[in-house]
């Protein structure tokens, strides 16, 4: 599903299509700014959104076959809650 879909599949529930995307903005700006603070968004039973940090490795450079050092980064990262993995599994 695209954002796009998402977006009219909200607007049924919402009956504005302008009142769908100003949650659906809100939601993502919120989660996004909570993470770059390096904090958690929990949503019980949904799950919960993390940011990880990935060690620096050594990796290959796949034209050359050179070894090259990766560095380390944050990474955000989701974990799917109860009610959710109960859901896919029906």
């Amino acid at each position: 599903m695209t954002k796009t879909e998402l977006l009219k599949e909200m607007a049924k529930d919402l009956n504005s299509a302008k009142e769908a995307q100003a949650a659906l903005e809100s939601l993502l700006s919120t989660i996004t700014n909570v993470l770059k603070n390096g904090d958690t968004v929990t949503l019980t039973g949904f799950g919960t959104f993390k940011v990880s940090e990935r060690k620096a490795r050594v990796g290959r450079n796949p034209q050359t076959g050179k070894e090259i050092i990766i560095k380390p980064k944050n990474v955000a990262k989701f974990v799917p809650g109860k009610f959710l993995k109960d859901a896919i599994q029906e």
